[in-house]
């Protein structure tokens, strides 16, 4: 299942060269990586497009003077250079300033895992969920990029859209995914003996676990948590409800990630047992994606043996 592969760039690239077409408001930055992240953008709409060059902190400061001139920028790079060479000008010059600026960050979690730990952007969730007034999102697939790259462009305020790389399972038949809603999780399976809620890319292999767990007889839920800030509590709590507990499913560091964010939700509303996957706390070795999550048991066995163990 899941044969259908996008790449979720694409979504926003395509995307945004579309609406920019007919919104005069719409730009798009790049940090010398237009060619993977937005190329068509960069080529059809070049009076609409400026390269920053590799200067991601300068990058911010322009967007920000572009979104305080009224026009809504989309800057884009790779997601650990956001959330670590940039942070202090997304803080300041956005968060705290609340500029209409749009963050595409591609490449989150173990997907650069070949180039190392300079390139795995390993905690750009929990460091940008800190931020005060910056909405967070880590859609699933192609069809969840478009949904909340068109929610952003109507948010008024800074958004982190956090995206995969390369082509990842197409989840949705359809790219107008019914009541996309910023902080609204999305139910994608019914069951009442196991949650599995997961963002981002991982979501996947939530639903592929929960297919073998059926076959198994484990009835699992899974919940799409698109957006990491706000969280959606009420999702969570409704989780809260199943038998016998929450399987949090992630590609960022275990510490202060969705797990940590639902365990929270639980202790001070209906306390159940919250079983995080997510990378462990250290540096990862260098490999293959696939290879890493199969190593650090964030694959969908790892899901399905987590599952075995809090059935108990």
């Amino acid at each position: 299942m899941f044969d259908k592969k996008q790449i979720q760039a694409d979504a926003v690239d395509i995307l945004l060269m579309e609406t920019a077409q007919a919104d005069e408001r719409i730009l798009a930055l790049s940090a010398d990586m237009a060619d993977r992240i937005i190329p068509k953008f960069a080529r059809n709409c070049k009076d609409k497009f400026i390269n920053c060059g590799i200067a991601e902190q300068n990058m911010i400061g322009v967007a920000a003077g572009l979104a305080k001139s009224g026009y809504i920028p989309f800057v884009t790079t790779l997601a650990a250079f956001f959330s670590l060479r940039c942070l202090e000008q997304v803080r300041t010059d956005l968060a705290y300033s609340k500029s209409n600026v749009k963050i595409i960050a591609s490449g989150g979690g173990l997907v650069y895992g070949t180039l190392g730990a300079t390139h795995q952007a390993l905690e750009d969730i929990s460091i940008m969920k800190s931020i005060i007034g910056l909405v967070v999102m880590a859609p699933a697939d192609y069809c969840e990029t478009i949904c909340a790259v068109k929610a952003a462009i109507k948010h008024q305020g800074p958004v982190y859209i956090r995206l995969g790389r390369g082509a990842v399972p197409t989840i949705y038949d359809n790219e107008d995914i019914k009541d996309f809603e910023i902080g609204k999780a999305i139910k994608l399976r019914e069951g009442g003996d196991v949650s599995i809620i997961a963002t981002g890319v991982m979501v996947v292999k939530a639903l592929e676990a929960a297919d073998k767990l059926k076959n198994e007889g484990i009835n699992a839920s899974v919940y799409s948590m698109h957006t990491l800030k706000p969280l959606d509590e009420s999702a969570i709590l409704e989780a809260a409800k199943s038998k016998f507990g929450i399987i949090t499913v992630e590609d960022n560091n275990i510490c202060g990630g969705l797990g940590e964010a639902v365990a929270l939700v639980t202790s001070r509303n209906n306390p159940i047992k919250v079983k995080a996957i997510a990378i462990p706390d250290i540096y990862p070795i260098i490999g293959d994606p696939e290879e890493l999550y199969k190593y650090y048991k964030m694959g969908t066995d790892s899901i399905v043996d987590c599952a075995h163990e809090i059935s108990k």
